[in-house]
């Protein structure tokens, strides 16, 4: 257990430092061209390159809702949940400490001011959305992430590309949510920023866990119903 967990630790601390990092870091200079798409292609990169480096030890969650959705989707015991996903939230605030002492380097960076990568709604969504539109889109693209995670490693699926298939699916999820919430689907990811940005991301955090968690659990219930051979 204690491998599976500093693997889940790592994990979620690659996620959180590449795919924040590139948003608090990178696509502050619009003069090197890199824009949501490009924070949206590192977040699926960072779960793909840890899925093959540590996926094969504690099973590559990296994120509560997926934790979660493969317990309803009858793939992870009960008795570990609250472990992983432990272990998750401190291996992104670990990332996000090191990345606000990183950020910090520069002068006149203000995390509360920037935002430091947070998820929001309303006058804090990046484009203006609503409490009920964030619902939603959280809802919808965590429940289908459960969906390609359940299928892409599934017993029937082409062995080998299950990480392929989850990093270019959490990059299509970015894609459509950045504008809407800076896109979420995973607690411990909002979690992390938002202790460090300390204001409006702590006070609408609970938007970000609750929402993905039940997404999560649909999405995992769906494929067990409704897709998953029983034979």
């Amino acid at each position: 257990m204690s491998k599976r967990l500093f693997a889940e630790f790592f994990g979620t601390f690659w996620l959180v430092f590449g795919g924040c990092g590139s948003a608090v870091l990178a696509a502050a200079f619009p003069q090197l061209g890199i824009g949501f798409a490009g924070v949206a292609l590192a977040f699926g990169l960072t779960v793909v390159t840890m899925a093959y480096a540590v996926g094969h030890i504690s099973g590559g969650h990296f994120n509560p809702a997926v934790t979660m959705g493969l317990f309803a989707g009858g793939r992870f015991p009960a008795k570990d949940v609250i472990p992983y996903v432990v272990a998750q939230v401190i291996g992104g605030i670990a990332a996000a400490a090191v990345l606000y002492l990183v950020a910090s380097g520069k002068a006149g960076f203000d995390a509360t001011a920037s935002g430091f990568a947070s998820n929001g709604y309303g006058e804090h969504s990046p484009g203006g959305y609503s409490l009920q539109a964030a619902i939603v889109i959280e809802l919808v693209l965590t429940a289908f992430f459960l969906i390609v995670i359940h299928g892409a490693t599934d017993k029937r699926a082409p062995a080998g590309f299950a990480p392929l298939a989850i990093g270019l699916a959490l990059t299509l999820i970015h894609l459509i949510s950045i504008p809407v919430t800076n896109t979420s689907v995973n607690p411990a990811r909002s979690t992390a920023v938002a202790i460090f940005q300390g204001t409006w991301a702590l006070q609408q955090l609970w938007v970000f866990w609750l929402v993905p968690l039940i997404g999560g659990v649909i999405g995992g219930l769906i494929y067990r119903c409704l897709l998953e051979d029983k034979k």
